[in-house]
């Protein structure tokens, strides 16, 4: 199991399982080995009883700056069974609730992510951003049904279109953030409500979910599985080598010349 993701156990009992992002050196930046950590945590924590909640976190200044750039151009990932499909698969998949508590940025996988959760609370450091078409890439993770269900059409086009950074409270009126707290808060006020969830039936919370998201499971399947075919064309097409190259050498990127 990476270092690079910590599993723990919380509120005594060990009814919230927490996964934390730790990679700061590198601004928490996905890889395939910690996606297959955060799995493989998501099958054990849906396998046992005792397991009440999944809290997502980073660090105080960095939640995740998304994926790997220069794994992704290195070792692009490729079909259903790549860890990261798995892990997006299984965060959507989900029957217990997943929190997440966010300070800093959130970019990329590290927004979409959270449009899976459950709850979600930020604090007033958090900054989010969706930056697939910079980079010559289209949503993934199911971002172009939700977002739009979440923050409307035009908000959501914005967001996604654009890929520009917006802060908390922007998230919190677009409303995938429940709440902003003052970033010395946050951990305080997550783990008191993580402990709310932890001592509640675990029937209750799992058929509860089930009910808010009965009828949307076969859409959403099928609209990540749409974005995973043109992510994985698009992530090998020349739009996005520029881009990604243009991102390693610390430039701008130059499009004009592709269609």
């Amino acid at each position: 199991m990476s270092n690079e993701i910590l599993i723990g156990r919380e509120t005594g009992d060990g009814g919230v399982m927490t996964i934390t992002i730790n990679r700061p050196e590198r601004k928490n930046a996905l890889t395939p080995p910690m996606y297959q950590t955060m799995v493989e945590a998501l099958q054990e924590a849906h396998a046992d009883t005792g397991v009440r909640a999944v809290l997502f976190r980073g660090h105080a200044e960095i939640f995740t700056a998304g994926n790997d750039i220069e794994d992704f151009l290195k070792t692009p990932p490729t079909g259903s069974d790549s860890p990261v499909m798995r892990f997006l698969a299984g965060i959507a998949g989900a029957t217990k609730p997943l929190v997440a508590a966010v300070a800093g940025p959130a970019i990329g996988v590290g927004t979409t992510l959270l449009l899976h959760c459950d709850i979600v609370y930020a604090a007033d450091n958090a900054r989010f951003a969706m930056p697939f078409a910079q980079l010559g890439l289209c949503p993934e993770a199911g971002s172009s049904l939700l977002l739009p269900r979440i923050a409307g059409y035009q908000g959501a086009a914005e967001k996604l279109l654009l890929g520009e950074t917006f802060d908390a409270a922007e998230a919190h009126r677009m409303g995938f953030v429940n709440r902003v707290l003052p970033a010395a808060e946050l951990d305080a006020f997550v783990a008191a409500q993580v402990a709310k969830l932890a001592a509640l039936p675990a029937a209750s919370l799992r058929v509860t979910k089930a009910l808010m998201k009965q009828g949307s499971e076969h859409e959403l399947k099928t609209r990540m599985t749409e974005e995973a075919v043109h992510f994985g064309k698009m992530l090998l097409a020349p739009e996005a080598r520029e881009a990604f190259t243009a991102f390693l050498q610390k430039r701008k990127p130059d499009f004009r010349q592709f269609d």
